[in-house]
């Protein structure tokens, strides 16, 4: 059984700088007491928001050893001229949220491009030698204004969004010329005042500094900011030492791919040797490599892009590239080409069966003379230090190789030095199987790098490279006999899942323990449920209300972030979620039914087109009683012209989704979906020379988990921000969806459509959406007359509620149903372009944004497709919760 306890992708470097108690700390050492950090409940509310890119654990460990150290020593942050140009908002977002969580990075920023076109506009010929700019004169003179612009611009931004930073233009970086005769004012930093920066930390302030630099006698002089912060980092020694660039990371030459990783000590000299690496890649290496020389192993530079700088710093799996020194690895074939002192001490400390006496390493010594002996083999993985070890073998007659241990400490974890093992063992062993206690917390490892996986019981077994299922059977069936799990042990209620990267297994083929389904005609029988994309907010209220489902039940919940982590809210079986990609899903689909009823794709827009192509190709030959219902919760299809998408607001377009034949529903938007309830029931009133007009206002969690200013708990406090204020895709879709459904008596067709102005905003509050309406209106009307009006439209829908007070969306929130009321209409003008102004509706309606917005609403529209009945599973309660007025 492989130790993987300790495993996780160390996306963040070795961060194994202890923390150091204020007793202990070496004469001259200070911790800083900040004035300007967050209250608890902020900070609670915006870890909380990251633990959606992330796992909590994740998060939390990663906080920690930010925290572990000096606020200093957390992060140089160098941003390219480019980043402030083009990406201002996203990078004052990104270094907020790190604020907010009481982390403060030090910044330092460049301003090539802009620098570059002031030159151009001067007609000042940019010159460069060697890739560094000659400055004369007239070029530092531009620079020194285009510098300071550049750093107002970010400070001002920042102080937008509440947070206090500081503009540092000068006094930080000493230096003397590079080359004057050459370079002319060009500098070479050999001293840096830290006490400026720390001052700036000390009182609360995000220091944001440029990378001019000064003589001792003043003369200010270039520096490349990519020198700069690397001079800074060496003498801060941060455990992080960040790149921002658009391009989110180095790519590779040949392939196209980002590079994950750099292991500098095992990969720096062959990468050199790739004809891909020249000029400004290698010199960029260079650098690199000479800074990470120079500073402690813990210290890792990250080159990422400004939106994904959050999930680089506190996820395990990361966003761009992770450059570390690491350690050199060995492959040996034979015990006694390693040292076994030091192997045996690392088994003793990691090794669960070792370190607790079931048996010894000697024993295990034995054991691995044995299987050679019996003409088998096997390979020691390790690195110099021994830190990490890993023992692959192969027994006589088989192909695929058995991972039998890999352990590591929490150092080689930290530093990354696992995932520089797997490259090693991978690269010579193209088919691997291993397995791991299904308890593991750090599945998700594992899941990155199977290509599938079989979990029964306890246990999960993974693979690599396999690809021919009775290989995977085999292998399976051998390995739960060698550990007496069978499939008859499987504990009940206990779900056997895999993932296949390759194939998927039809249903009469399925292994052990594979639980299977009826969907036949009785009322009891299970429908299986598969979720692709489960980490938004939508996903996890579809968790919970499928739980509480007498019908759904999870089948398969994937989410590219979370894999291999267990599925929360969910109690009707021991579930993980999987990374299932397009293909997988297809592959799945094959068997139409019979592998699983409903797939939902809880993707945001212009994702799912892939899934719902796989699906439709592997159902082609499917009978249409055994086609899989897809429910797509993006904008995608929701202006489906082909006939093959129903729209998904069931009390507008029942019987359309009654009749469909395909079991492809779009779920309507959350603002679409109130306002055509707002609105549908005045279609034949709507005077069609004017507009009506919807003002919205939703909680924050509309934003998305995507860090930004609109899910922004700090910036939004006090504050209501508008956004898209004109074509906002849901502003097409309320007219587009209205035409769809009027009736024939209405003058509204596709070529003379419904038009609506539509305002969004975006509050302090969680979840929940109010909406103002405006309807202009081709005849007189009294409150009452619409309140009659409204009833008798909605008067036997279960989730949509007519009231005559105006609703709270306090009220609504969490509740399934929408609430429409507040009717009024101007007092009576007499005559003329007043009256027909005043000819004119008001009403409000709320509903919970995630709920009859988004997953009440695909619940609701599943029901319908599988022909239950259509509130199976949703709170339907007689009246709606009301605040007294």
């Amino acid at each position: 059984m492989i130790r993987a306890g300790h495993f996780a992708k160390g996306r963040v470097g070795a961060l194994a700088r202890a923390s150091k108690a204020v007793s202990v700390l070496p004469r001259g050492v200070r911790l800083y007491s900040y004035q300007a950090r967050p209250d608890t409940s902020e900070k609670e509310t915006i870890v909380k928001l990251l633990y959606n890119i992330g796992s909590k654990k994740e998060v939390e460990q990663y906080l920690r050893h930010f925290s572990s150290v000096e606020s200093q020593k957390f992060a140089v942050i160098k941003v390219g001229g480019a980043v402030i140009s083009d990406d201002l908002a996203t990078l004052a977002s990104a270094l907020t949220f790190l604020t907010r969580v009481g982390l403060y990075p030090i910044v330092v920023h460049g301003a090539g491009p802009q620098l570059n076109k002031r030159l151009e506009a001067a007609k000042i010929e940019a010159r460069y030698e060697d890739g560094i700019r000659i400055t004369d004169g007239q070029t530092l003179a531009i620079a020194r204004e285009v510098f300071a612009s550049e750093n107002r611009k970010l400070v001002e931004a920042l102080e937008r969004l509440g947070t206090r930073a500081r503009p540092i233009t000068g006094g930080v970086f000493v230096a003397d010329y590079l080359n004057r005769e050459k370079y002319d004012r060009v500098g070479k930093i050999y001293s840096v005042n830290r006490e400026v920066v720390e001052s700036s930390i000390r009182a609360g302030c995000l220091p944001i500094l440029t990378s001019l630099a000064e003589t001792p006698d003043g003369q200010i002089l270039n520096v490349n900011a990519d020198i700069a912060a690397g001079e800074l980092a060496r003498v801060l020694e941060p455990l992080k030492i960040v790149y921002l660039n658009e391009k989110n990371g180095l790519y590779h030459g040949t392939t196209g791919k980002r590079i994950e990783t750099i292991h500098l000590d095992e990969e720096y000299e062959d990468l050199l040797k790739e004809p891909w690496v020249r000029y400004g890649t290698k010199l960029k290496l260079k650098e690199i490599k000479e800074l990470l020389d120079t500073l402690p192993r813990s210290s890792s530079v990250a080159i990422i892009s400004a939106e994904h700088l959050h999930k680089e710093l506190f996820t395990h799996s990361g966003a761009g590239t992770l450059i570390m020194r690491g350690h050199r690895l060995f492959s040996k074939q034979d015990l006694a080409e390693v040292d076994s002192d030091r192997l045996r001490a690392l088994l003793m400390e990691h090794d669960p069966s070792i370190a607790s006496g079931e048996t010894t390493a000697a024993s295990y010594w034995q054991h691995l003379a044995a299987l050679k002996k019996e003409g088998g083999r096997y390979w020691i993985y390790g690195d110099e230090p021994y830190q990490v070890a890993a023992v692959v073998m192969r027994k006589p007659g088989q192909n695929i190789a058995v991972v039998d241990k890999f352990v590591a400490s929490k150092a080689a974890v930290l530093g990354n030095i696992t995932d520089n093992a797997w490259k090693l063992i991978t690269r010579d062993h193209p088919q691997l199987v291993w397995s791991v206690p299904r308890a593991d917390d750090n599945l998700s490892w594992h899941f990155e790098r199977a290509d599938g996986s079989w979990a029964v019981g306890d246990n999960i077994v993974f693979w690599y490279g396999v690809e021919d299922w009775k290989q995977i059977s085999e292998l399976l069936t051998s390995k739960f006999n060698a550990q007496n799990t069978t499939s008859s042990s499987v504990p009940s209620g206990t779900r056997a899942y895999s993932t296949m990267a390759r194939r998927t297994i039809a249903r009469n083929s399925a292994p052990m323990g594979r639980r299977s389904y009826s969907t036949g005609s009785s009322s009891g029988s299970p429908l299986r449920v598969g979720l692709i994309g489960a980490r938004g907010f939508t996903g996890r209220e579809l968790i919970k209300l499928i739980d509480g489902h007498p019908r759904f039940e999870l089948s398969y919940v994937s989410s590219r972030e979370l894999a291999g982590k267990p599925v929360p809210n969910y109690t009707k079986a021991q579930l993980s979620h999987v990374n299932l990609s397009a293909q997988q899903v297809g592959d799945l689909a094959k068997a139409g039914r019979q592998a699983v009823d409903v797939w939902i794709l809880a993707l945001p827009n212009n994702v799912a087109a892939p899934f719902v192509a796989e699906i439709n190709t592997a159902t082609a030959q499917v009978s249409v009683d055994q086609q899989p219902i897809v429910v797509d919760l993006s904008a995608d299809y929701r202006f489906d012209a082909t006939g093959q998408w129903a729209y998904g607001l069931p009390e507008l377009h029942r019987s359309e989704l009654k009749t469909n034949m395909t079991g492809r529903i779009a779920n309507p938007g959350c603002y679409a979906t109130g306002s055509q309830l707002g609105l549908a029931p005045l279609l034949p009133y709507l005077d069609q020379s004017r507009l009506p007009s919807v003002f919205g206002v939703s909680g924050y969690s509309g934003a998305g988990t995507k860090p930004s200013p609109k899910n922004d708990p700090e910036f939004l406090r006090d504050n209501l921000i508008p956004y898209a204020p004109v074509n906002h895709i849901h502003e097409r879709e309320i007219g587009h969806s209205l035409t769809r459904m009027s009736h024939p008596q209405h003058p509204f067709t596709t070529n003379n459509p419904i038009r609506v102005q539509f305002s969004p905003h975006v509050a302090p509050f969680f979840q929940g959406i109010s909406l103002t309406l405006h309807v202009p209106l081709c005849q007189s009307m009294t409150a009452k007359d619409m309140l009659e009006v409204f009833r008798e439209f909605y008067q036997n829908e279960k989730l949509v509620h007519v009231t005559e007070n105006a609703p709270l969306v306090r009220d609504n929130a969490g509740k399934h149903y929408a609430v429409v009321g507040g009717f009024a209409v101007p007092p009576h003008s007499e005559g003329g372009l007043a009256e027909l102004a005043n000819r004119r509706a008001v009403l409000n309606v709320t509903l919970d944004n995630l709920l009859k917005g988004a997953a009440t609403q695909a619940i609701q529209n599943m029901n319908i497709a599988v022909g239950i009945d259509e509130y199976t599973g949703i709170p339907t309660p007689d009246e709606p919760t009301m605040s007294p007025n």
